[in-house]
């Protein structure tokens, strides 16, 4: 089988180097990947931009693909998988209109109110006069969302109305976020865990994943403004059993059912964003139409079944219901990103000693490039160093070991990643 993966991240890189491992699988590209996915012998780029659908479908239908995977939120929205389909190519991702859960945070938030499923409260404004009122009567602390795609960055958690004034005027006065942020949608800010809980499904069959826990915030301790994520860690400890089936009927059963209901075709990855107080009470905080990142990379540390014939079966409807196998040590990847990420951010900066690959440790790369043979930073968040351990303290260790080796003066990275989990642990 020949597999296309679309998209340019770390969680492109984890996911094509997991396939590539798949018995069935004999050529695997990546478009457009990135300096890691070019070092990887089993793995080839290809120089298309992951929001060229059509530049992406002519490849595929020419290199006779068996199977696409997209990885990124964007080419999902503009409809990817629905222009695979016309062309009788196998694209594992949802269609246009069910990604709309994650393209619009309003589409979101009112399909949940719809269908009885637990979220924040909220309300939708795309005037500055009307939003600012809203803050004024509810209070702060508060948080202010972009309704469209800001690559993770468009959520503000206002703890002053003066801070909250600010989102507001940034998204829908400035312009910040572009079109995305011409409509905001504000919510009350939820107290508790937050934890995140990916699915496949082929609009019937569903089967989840293993939980994870990412670290959205730039700063240790959770401060500083949110980012895309700057590490995370699997499983998560607060999703046990009882809360994991609670997810399953509250939340992701319930979700597939709406869409059915609805008339969306959903075949692909559902990942829910979560916050979970202390009495186990859940609350969606957002849908992903794909896989998290950074979260894809303690999960494919982890993941032993042939992820390749999971997302075929898929695509044809065979899903069955099945248990997947899994690592049973804990996975922690920390990013490294560069040095005014999500600001501004200089590339083309040098990076070396990279630790070669170990059963129990991997780097993928993100925002990198191979210049002269040379590796360079090429993004915002660059490298997620992620490691396997019998604890998630011993993964920590042996992330942050690995990390220390790397040489790239322009970078910085959270030192805390997983520090909850680690804190239960020596309970």
């Amino acid at each position: 089988m020949k597999v296309l993966v679309v998209g340019a991240g770390g969680r492109e890189h984890a996911l094509s180097w997991r396939i590539s491992q798949s018995p069935i699988v004999k050529e695997v590209y990546v478009a457009p990947g990135n300096g890691g996915t070019e070092l990887e012998s089993l793995l080839t780029n290809v120089e298309i931009q992951a929001d060229d659908i059509e530049g992406l479908a002519s490849f595929a239908l020419e290199n006779e693909i068996d199977l696409t995977v997209v990885g990124p939120e964007d080419p999902l929205v503009n409809g990817i998988t629905d222009r695979f389909n016309e062309l009788s190519l196998k694209c594992f991702g949802p269609s246009k209109g069910a990604a709309q859960l994650e393209g619009s945070k309003e589409f979101m938030k009112d399909f949940l109110k719809r269908h009885n499923i637990p979220t924040a409260e909220y309300s939708t404004f795309d005037s500055t006069k009307k939003a600012i009122e809203y803050v004024e009567e509810k209070g702060c602390p508060i948080v202010i969302k972009a309704d469209g795609l800001a690559a993770g960055k468009g959520v503000t958690i206002a703890h002053t109305v003066e801070e909250a004034k600010e989102a507001i005027n940034q998204s829908l006065e400035t312009k910040v976020f572009g079109a995305a942020g011409n409509r905001i949608v504000i919510e009350e800010f939820l107290d508790g865990e937050e934890a995140s809980f990916i699915v496949m499904t082929d609009g019937a069959v569903v089967i989840p994943f293993a939980s994870s826990q990412d670290h959205k915030a730039l700063e240790d301790n959770d401060k500083g403004p949110n980012t895309g994520g700057m590490g995370a860690y699997s499983p998560a400890p607060i999703v046990d059993d009882y809360i994991h089936e609670k997810i399953m009927e509250e939340i992701i059963h319930p979700t597939l059912k709406g869409l059915r209901k609805d008339g969306y075709k959903y075949c692909g990855f559902l990942y829910a964003g979560m916050m979970i107080d202390k009495s186990g009470q859940l609350k969606v905080l957002e849908f992903n139409c794909r896989f998290g990142d950074p979260e894809t990379q303690p999960i494919m540390m982890r993941l032993k079944s042939d992820i390749a014939d999971l997302c075929n079966q898929a695509c044809e409807n065979r899903l069955s219901e099945q248990s997947l196998e899994w690592d049973q040590r804990k996975a922690l990847g920390v990013v490294m990103a560069s040095k005014g990420y999500p600001y501004e951010y200089e590339k083309g900066k040098n990076i070396t000693n990279i630790p070669q690959e170990r059963s129990d440790l991997k780097v993928f790369h993100a925002g990198t490039k191979i210049e002269s043979g040379i590796l360079q930073s090429n993004g915002g968040r660059v490298l997620c160093i992620t490691s396997l351990g019998s604890s998630v303290e011993s993964a920590q260790n042996k992330a942050y070991d690995a990390l220390s080796e790397i040489e790239w003066d322009d970078s910085f990275y959270r030192k805390d990643i997983g520090y909850r989990a680690v804190a239960r642990e020596k309970k």
